[in-house]
């Protein structure tokens, strides 16, 4: 095995602290993966990784070969490009992570223009309203939408996303349209959490100096974006939602907007990606096609 690829396997597990996940990851068998890193510490002279029956851990020489790969890895990326004509093809495995109902009412729908453009190019979506981690699943960026708390990241801001309040007029007919923030004493909301066993206070509005909870009674949680509007249409209680993913719904006329004055903070948006001195044009590419295709709905 050529070197490089041999530095480019230690790195993936590194990363993912498992050969295992870095043979799934690179689409190599472990058997491949386990014999480069071997015959990578044979041409050292050096253990670089412990291993135990759950996971395996850098050695000292180890930490210091990993710091020296990465430069060698970036510098040798860098120089393969140096001279690549801009409008040359991309190509490879493009692997990103977006919010689900941003992934299917606005990328998707516009992705089919973005791979005629690259057709020699291999997109992996997930769409998942879990936090990935970005560096151990082997993601290029991801778009995350929320306050951005992993400080090991590069986040390029796009902006924020509005938030309102829905409910379903049939829920609306049944119990009334509140007006005030003591009406909704008479209402349940629908709660939205990404671990289940935990979820808000209740109804957030900006009280004149901070964003605040008003309590709210609720008989379901849920901890998927889809979950969370298929059951305010089946008239389940209030969310509060991002304008842009539940517009449609309220033009075809299964949500109907209430209490504007009253409305969530705005949630920031970001696409992180892992700090590197020098990122794949691919990656490159999509990151600005992304943030074209967002930023004037933000």
């Amino acid at each position: 095995m050529h070197q490089l690829d041999a530095m480019r396997i230690f790195v993936r597990v590194t990363e993912t602290g498992s050969f295992t996940q870095a043979a799934d990851s690179l689409g190599l068998p472990r058997a491949s993966v386990s014999n480069a890193i071997k015959q990578l510490e044979t041409k050292l002279g050096t253990r670089l990784l412990h291993r135990t029956t759950r996971r395996v851990q850098l050695t000292q020489d180890g930490q210091a070969c990993l710091e020296r790969c990465k430069d060698l890895l970036a510098d040798m990326e860098e120089w393969e490009t140096m001279f690549v004509a801009r409008d040359e093809a991309l190509t490879g495995r493009l692997r990103v992570d977006l919010p689900a109902t941003l992934a299917r009412t606005t990328v998707i729908p516009a992705l089919p223009t973005f791979l005629a453009q690259h057709p020699a190019l291999r997109v992996e979506l997930s769409s998942t309203d879990r936090r990935v981690d970005l560096v151990r699943e082997g993601f290029d960026c991801v778009l995350r939408v929320g306050a951005v708390v992993d400080s090991t990241l590069i986040a390029r801001p796009l902006g924020h996303m509005r938030q309102i309040n829905v409910a379903s007029p049939a829920y609306l007919e049944r119990h009334g349209v509140p007006t005030t923030l003591d009406d909704l004493s008479q209402h349940r909301l629908i709660h939205y959490t990404t671990t289940l066993g935990t979820r808000p206070a209740g109804w957030e509005y900006f009280d004149g100096e901070r964003y605040a909870q008003w309590p709210m009674e609720g008989v379901l949680t849920v901890n998927n974006a889809d979950a969370y509007q298929a059951a305010c249409v089946a008239g389940l209680g209030f969310i509060q939602a991002p304008e842009g993913g539940v517009r449609t719904l309220i033009a075809e006329g299964k949500l109907q907007e209430v209490m504007p004055e009253f409305q969530a903070e705005p949630l920031a948006v970001s696409l992180l990606y892992a700090n590197r001195r020098h990122l794949p044009r691919r990656a490159q590419a999509f990151m600005n096609w992304l943030t074209e295709l967002l930023t004037p709905r933000l």
